[in-house]
């Protein structure tokens, strides 16, 4: 009985923890956009455990010309930040942002969640459907939570999309504007809504929470 014990037992025993490695390694290499835990842990057999399996893939890619970086509560494989000039051509950017979608993404991302109308009390100036849209489209921005108060107007919140693009884990890895000026990325007139003195520990839990 303990023989049929031992057999059972070894048809449901997990891989080895480098197997489930090559796992993890080959979903993320052929996944355009970042994967949870969650995500791959439906992948792969029972009894893995992918965390562990991402972790120790980090680990093996440091300091490599591609690395396994967190993106919001998903995971990638990116290149290197230092080796991003290499993929210019392949990472230009040809659709330009007008400077209405520039300010209402920005007011967005250090704000969030916001509603269409704190954007505008922010910007002092209506914001166009169209600039919105064109965010959503992006998929920079997306729904955020209904805010409890009179008509449940709709938030917006920054998405793991955006994070992804500029490299970021999460929202608070943002830059302050400072720092953006003085590498060239902001004109020197004030941006709306902006604080020079901005709190870096702003809370902002309800980043990737789903619409109510």
């Amino acid at each position: 009985m303990a023989e049929e014990d031992r057999q059972e037992e070894s048809l449901f025993a997990a891989p080895p923890l480098a197997e489930q490695e090559r796992m993890v390694e080959a979903v993320l290499f052929a996944s355009a956009d970042p994967v949870t835990i969650a995500d791959l842990a439906g992948r792969m057999p029972h009894g893995c455990d992918p965390k562990a399996a991402v972790e120790l893939l980090q680990k093996r890619y440091e300091g490599r010309g591609v690395r396994v970086v967190r993106v919001g509560e998903a995971w990638a494989i990116r290149t290197a930040p230092d080796l991003g000039f290499l993929m210019q051509k392949e990472t230009t950017e040809t659709r330009k942002l007008s400077r209405a979608a520039i300010e209402t993404l920005a007011i967005i991302a250090y704000h969030q969640p916001c509603t269409r109308a704190e954007i505008e009390e922010i910007r002092g100036v209506s914001v166009s459907r169209g600039t919105l849209d064109q965010l959503i489209e992006l998929e920079w921005i997306r729904f955020g939570r209904r805010r409890m108060s009179p008509g449940r107007p709709v938030t917006y919140v920054v998405t793991s999309t955006f994070l992804d693009h500029f490299g970021l884990e999460t929202a608070r890895d943002l830059p302050g504007v400072k720092e953006l000026r003085a590498a060239g990325l902001l004109e020197s007139r004030p941006m709306p809504g902006l604080d020079e003195e901005r709190d870096e520990d702003e809370d902002q839990d309800d980043l990737f929470e789903d619409e109510a």
